[in-house]
């Protein structure tokens, strides 16, 4: 599964991503201060800096996927997309 997060545009020469996960009120790290993390460190991968690959997704996969974008020399400082995967 391909997530993606798709910077418009950023004056910021290297703006912070963090993907975060969302399932039953719980958030964890995904990708976190360049790395990723949990579960994630062996079956996903960020492809052009941006887009978050998970392999071998299964039903516990199923959450809202949060990409958070700090770019700190912007107009907007701080933008985040969510996005619901639902593995069936």
């Amino acid at each position: 599964v391909e997530l993606s997060c798709i910077i418009v545009s950023t004056v910021t020469p290297d703006p912070r991503i963090e993907w975060k996960k969302i399932r039953d009120g719980e958030t964890s790290y995904v990708f976190f201060d360049n790395r990723m993390q949990g579960d994630f460190a062996t079956r996903a991968e960020i492809l052009s800096r941006t887009s978050l690959v998970i392999k071998n997704t299964t039903r516990m996969d199923t959450a809202t996927y949060r990409c958070e974008v700090a770019a700190p020399l912007d107009t907007k400082t701080i933008a985040e997309i969510n996005i619901q995967l639902t593995v069936q």
